[in-house]
This record gives C-alpha cells, sequence and structure tokens, in this order.
C-alpha cells in the first residue's frame, strides 16, 4: 500500500488515479499512523509554499515527514513536494522541511532561452530529464521520454543531491534525493507513459524493501 499525504495543496487525487491505472493500492491519508503503515509514501502538491508549510504545520505533518525521512521509509516527493522538502524557498521567503540541503529559488524573467528569447515564466509544458546519476527510479525510461512541468521556482539542491537536469533558460535540479529518498519537480502522475513507469518503479521499490524487513 502507498500513502499519499494530504495537506490540501492539490494533485492527490490525480496521483491516486494513476496509481490505480497500475493497479498499484494506494490511500490519501494526513493520519500519521497510516503513512508510517505504508509501504511508501508520496508527497504530491501544488501552489504556495508558504500556505504548504503553514498547513503542514498546523496539522503535525511537518515532523511527520521529517520522522518518515529519517527512518529511511520509501518516499517520493512531487512538484511542490519536492521544493519543500529542500530547507528554504524564496516563494513566500518560507523555512521549509530541511530534509535535504538546499533551498528553491525563483526563475530569473532576464534569463534567456535557446533562442535568445526571455524564458517563459511558469516553466510549463514537456521537457527531457537529463540523468546525471544511475537510480531505480528511472530503470525502464528511455533518455529521449519527456516528462510534464509546470512550476515558477526550481530546486537547488545540494550538489551531490543532483540525479537529473533539465534545461529551462539553465539547467536545473529536476530530479535529486538518494535511493529511497527522491523528490522530482515534473508530475508524473501527468507525463503519460514516462511517468507511469517512475510510479511503477518507485511501487516495486517499496515493495522489494517491505519484503527484505
Amino acid at each position: 500500500m502507498i500513502a499519499i499525504i494530504d495537506y490540501q495543496a492539490g494533485n492527490q487525487t490525480s496521483v491516486h488515479r494513476a496509481l490505480a491505472s497500475l493497479g498499484v493500492p494506494s490511500i490519501i491519508t494526513d493520519d500519521p499512523l497510516a503513512l508510517r503503515a505504508a509501504q511508501g509514501v508520496i508527497f504530491p502538491g501544488v501552489g504556495a509554499a508558504g500556505q504548504a508549510m503553514a498547513r503542514l504545520k498546523a496539522t503535525g505533518l511537518a515532523e511527520e515527514i521529517v520522522h518518515l525521512a529519517k527512518a529511511q521509509k520509501p518516499f517520493l516527493g512531487i512538484c511542490l513536494g519536492c521544493q519543500i522538502m529542500l530547507e528554504r524557498s524564496q516563494e513566500n521567503e518560507a523555512r521549509t522541511l530541511g530534509v535535504f540541503p538546499g533551498q528553491t529559488l525563483k526563475f530569473d524573467p532576464q534569463v534567456k532561452d535557446e533562442a535568445g528569447a526571455p524564458i517563459r515564466i511558469p516553466h510549463m509544458g514537456w521537457n527531457e530529464v537529463r540523468l546525471t546519476q544511475k537510480s531505480t527510479l528511472w530503470a525502464g525510461v528511455d533518455p529521449k521520454d519527456q516528462f510534464y512541468f509546470v512550476h515558477s521556482y526550481y530546486p537547488a539542491p545540494a550538489k551531490d543531491l543532483v540525479l537529473g537536469l533539465t534545461s529551462h533558460g539553465l539547467e536545473f535540479a529536476s530530479f535529486l534525493g538518494r535511493e529511497g529518498l527522491w523528490a522530482v519537480q515534473f508530475h508524473p502522475e501527468k507525463s503519460g507513459p514516462p511517468g507511469l513507469k517512475i510510479l511503477q518503479n518507485f511501487y516495486a521499490y517499496c515493495q522489494k524493501v517491505a519484503h527484505a524487513q
């Protein structure tokens, strides 16, 4: 069973539906006991960092997420759920969870794209992810596959945590973390077959860890 963290920050239902299409059992929950009992946890989200952190702190989920990460529970952050795993965000000047060292930065509108025009903000649409380290999460994914992005801020983690890069005027970390504790800036649940493959790989990893215990 996969637990999807419910903190009123959007796209929980779309993640739940994507997992259901793969035959992966999942629940949407804010119950710490359910999160701890699950084989793995997905931390999705859209919206503003400050509001999300306020909800996480008010419900006690902020401390619970940090606990899950320290306990090496298989974990996947998505979009906003990726950004607020870092230490701080320029959005709302928010202090975030600090699971990973680093910060979330705003795209600079003065940065130019490959054609010399100012980049579009938000960054919205389909882009490749160039792996910089091998990862279980990427098994069977073609390097030319593209994923769906929609965001105005991007993760800037410690260099050793960067697993994949995407270009939008500059190269930013679109895939980060370590084995079993991952975060992606794009939306796998909205990225067609390549995104579903990543979710499938995550569930396979969760099952492997559960069976080894």
